[in-house]
């Protein structure tokens, strides 16, 4: 099998630079549609953005959202989600959606999987039945799902990790690599899914490194890079960030694996990062804490009691624009899901409209004094 996949109807194009720093400002172009980069993405692990309609992601700003391959694999399964006619229909989410191997979430199981060559037997957390996933067969099951773009399966390494721990999954993370081509080229998935390797490497420059031209190896359409965020010190991830960014193509989508706080967003544009995921808009809405340009707040705080001004004066969000803190923090005092609802609306809205931004400025030559005065109101 040659290493150069084709895919007709997945692109991606460099619109501009900031000259001071790594900062691109691209367009990734989709079977269901073109997304702006920089550009977060909400996630829909089971298939839905947690207590949201798409109507409601979308009218928060997201224009593509992501989906995990593990939950659904285990429920509802593969073939009931091809039989609905894919993710879009099952969800009615008309928009770009890219789907996670599974990969992260079967090697978190820890003491409930087994890791070979051939892939990982694990447990299902659902009823203890005894499952596999392989390369072939997490491909397999993001073409029943029918994603946009799609992530190879690879071996994820906790922090700390040993050196050779790390080499030896950097290693299979390759050679699963190499398997899932082989059967997206074979079953015709180039022409319509986008295939995004995973770069590894745990915190050794030189691995990732080598992670790095090995997975470029192969003409992909997008890398990602995978890894990190997994318990290190900031410093310790924009470290390598630093180290190995720039290893991956310049013409190519690159993305930063279950990141999303505001400063890592930043930081990791600062450095030529394109995409991003994260849960933290709607799991920090569920325990009612939500991020605002002035800073993050806690809406359980008795300060907000009486307090009848929106969350966040400069949002444009369905929530800013109808309800007051009071009446969230009545919400979450209550029990009420309608407050975590509210509240993630508003998060998601505060990161996408955040994203607007960083493009404008990317465009205007200013992303150094939007970054400064974003760290100055938020972080004090």
């Amino acid at each position: 099998m040659g290493k150069e996949l084709l895919n007709n109807r997945f692109g991606f194009e460099l619109l501009g630079r900031d000259e001071r720093s790594g900062a691109r400002r691209g367009r990734i172009t989709t079977p269901h549609g073109t997304v702006e980069t920089p550009v977060f993405m909400p996630v829909g692990t089971r298939a839905a953005v947690k207590s949201l309609t798409p109507e409601q992601v979308r009218s928060a700003g997201a224009g593509i959202i992501l989906a995990n391959t593990y939950h659904l694999f285990l429920r509802p399964g593969q073939d009931i989600v091809r039989e609905a006619g894919g993710l879009h229909q099952f969800m009615r989410w008309d928009g770009p959606i890219l789907t996670d191997s599974g990969g992260f979430q079967v090697f978190s199981l820890a003491e409930m999987r087994k890791i070979t060559e051939n892939g990982v037997a694990f447990r299902s957390h659902i009823d203890g039945s005894e499952q596999v996933l392989t390369p072939e067969k997490s491909i397999e099951v993001q073409h029943s799902l029918g994603a946009d773009i799609i992530m190879a399966f690879d071996e994820c390494t906790a922090y700390p990790a040993s050196r050779e721990y790390t080499e030896e999954a950097l290693g299979r993370t390759t050679r699963w690599l190499g398997r899932c081509a082989a059967w997206h080229e074979q079953h015709g998935g180039p022409e319509r899914q986008a295939l995004f390797g995973i770069m590894q490497g745990g915190m050794y420059p030189d691995l990732r490194a080598r992670s790095a031209a090995e997975i470029t190896a192969y003409d992909l359409p997008g890398y990602s890079i995978g890894g990190l965020s997994v318990g290190e010190p900031k410093g310790t991830m924009y470290e390598i960030l630093d180290s190995c960014v720039g290893l991956l193509p310049e013409n190519k989508p690159r993305y930063l694996m279950g990141v999303g706080s505001p400063d890592d967003l930043f930081e990791g544009i600062q450095r030529g990062i394109d995409m991003f995921d994260c849960v933290i808009p709607t799991r920090e809405a569920r325990h009612g804490k939500a991020m605002t340009s002035a800073g993050g707040i806690n809406i359980k705080n008795a300060a907000y009691e009486r307090d009848f001004a929106p969350l966040d004066a400069e949002c444009d969000c369905y929530t800013c624009q109808n309800f007051s803190r009071a009446y969230l923090r009545h919400l979450h005092k209550a029990g009420e899901t309608l407050a975590g609802a509210l509240l993630s609306i508003h998060n998601i809205r505060f990161l996408t409209r955040t994203m607007e931004q960083i493009r404008g400025a990317i465009e205007g030559g200013s992303f150094a004094e939007l970054k400064a005065e974003f760290f100055r109101r938020y972080y004090g």
